[in-house]
């Protein structure tokens, strides 16, 4: 069964495949200097057919497994590079440049016509169609991220996926999270509805971001209850709050729909935490409570603090900037402005210029024997996996967190962030109220 590539942990024969092929493009000088200021590379595993023609490449050490290999957009102002699947469409800049930014839509119009790929059921359809569909014009770019590329090559040619991944190769970039070597989900934006046909008809695991079975869902634990307020501890895997319905998916069951049958009452909402995160909350019984809670949170009154596992530095590539030196006791404060990622939501980036302030203090609080470390994490600021990005972006502490597998940290079998710390004064009587939730994982 295909691994889905919206969320996956790359299968081991993908994770060698991808390690032999970093170190042929190191050793090689020309695709060295092709690839080395950052690029999206993807490998697929496919079932060996009878005959194995010229435009194959089998790696070295992998007896009896055929692996396809693809890069996103160009290398080096080319889209074809010996040894990588060709696009699915050929072109150049200047075939979508118009005279008038009409007639520049026109062409863009044509040239995702002339992007037609199949699916499992061996249907063709363009790009366009594809979009169209769903009431959506695809963005520029779109068709030309390695897993399409490779998908294409292998259907066209009758063999079976089997495994994919996609990893970044080189420098990382100024605003995105991108680390050497590490793999990262396909982006929602461009490949999102192009993938989701392209696999129709093949055996496809199901995205586990989309069902309630994901990671270590288990019952909450409520820790304080009254007339006003509810306080509790998410699961790790659990949505916080009902999220966006998915068509041809059941619906997600939130922590808030679970709270609302326990206290036999509708529970409002006063802040979130992603479904990967575990760690208290607050939720309130009435809307008078909602608002002087949120209050609070807009005053940056409530105080909350996280714990995480981060990486090691000795996993980082030597060849590149390595993460932050932590030693314990260490403290310091990263301030990275977020916005998010249009194309590749819930994704966040750093924007210098246009991104809302963000800022963490963190401490460490224990190094492991292995380089990685238990921090203490405390956001004066509540952007959207501002935790997560802080720690994982080079700018930050180029440490991603562990089981973070949207920003590239290493497997893990749950996201290694809780919130550990909250406390806030009662809606209802001011009164200071604190609650302390211990860490939940070792690994």
């Amino acid at each position: 069964m295909l691994n889905n590539p919206f969320c996956y942990t790359p299968a081991p024969s993908i994770a060698v495949a991808a390690r032999a092929l970093i170190a042929h493009i190191d050793e090689t000088p020309t695709l060295q200097a092709l690839f080395v200021e950052g690029k999206m590379l993807g490998v697929l595993e496919v079932e060996i057919p009878g005959q194995v023609g010229d435009d194959f490449v089998v790696m070295p050490g992998l007896t009896g497994h055929l692996f396809l290999y693809g890069f996103s957009g160009l290398a080096g102002g080319s889209a074809f590079v010996e040894g990588f699947v060709p696009p699915i469409f050929a072109w150049k800049p200047e075939d979508i440049i118009g005279s008038s930014p009409e007639e520049s839509r026109r062409l863009q119009e044509w040239l995702f016509e002339q992007y037609v790929v199949l699916n499992g059921r061996g249907e063709r359809r363009s790009i366009r169609q594809i979009f169209a569909d769903r009431g959506l014009v695809p963005p520029g770019g779109t068709g030309d991220c390695a897993a399409p590329k490779l998908l294409q090559f292998a259907l066209s040619r009758g063999l079976k996926p089997l495994a994919i991944g996609e990893f970044w190769y080189g420098a990382s970039p100024a605003r995105e999270v991108r680390r050497h070597g590490a793999f990262y989900p396909a982006c929602t934006g461009k490949c999102g509805p192009l993938l989701t046909y392209m696999m129709q008809g093949l055996d496809v695991e199901p995205n586990p971001l989309e069902s309630d079975a994901h990671w270590l869902l288990s019952e909450p634990v409520v820790r304080y209850e009254d007339t006003a307020i509810v306080v509790v501890e998410k699961p790790a895997g659990m949505l916080a709050v009902p999220g966006r319905p998915v068509p041809g998916t059941p619906p997600r069951h939130s922590l808030q729909d679970w709270l609302t049958h326990y206290c036999a009452c509708p529970v409002l909402a006063c802040h979130r935490l992603d479904m990967d995160t575990s760690g208290l909350m607050v939720f309130t019984k009435t809307p008078e409570a909602q608002a002087a809670l949120q209050q609070q949170f807009e005053r940056r009154e409530v105080t909350k603090a996280y714990l995480a596992t981060v990486m090691a530095d000795s996993a980082m590539d030597p060849a590149l900037p390595s993460g932050t030196t932590l030693r314990e006791g260490a403290r310091g404060k990263i301030s990275l402005p977020l916005a998010p990622d249009w194309y590749d939501r819930p994704r966040q980036m750093v924007d210098l210029q246009g991104g809302k302030p963000a800022v963490t203090e963190y401490e460490v609080l224990h190094v492991k024997a292995t380089g990685e470390a238990l921090l203490r994490l405390i956001p004066y600021t509540g952007r959207t996996h501002q935790l997560r990005v802080h720690c994982a972006h080079a700018a930050g502490l180029g440490r991603p967190i562990l089981g973070d597998r949207l920003y590239g940290g290493p497997p893990a079998n749950r996201l290694m962030l809780h919130a550990a710390y909250l406390s806030f004064r009662h809606p209802a009587d001011g009164r200071r109220m604190t609650f302390e939730s211990p860490i939940p994982f070792t690994d």
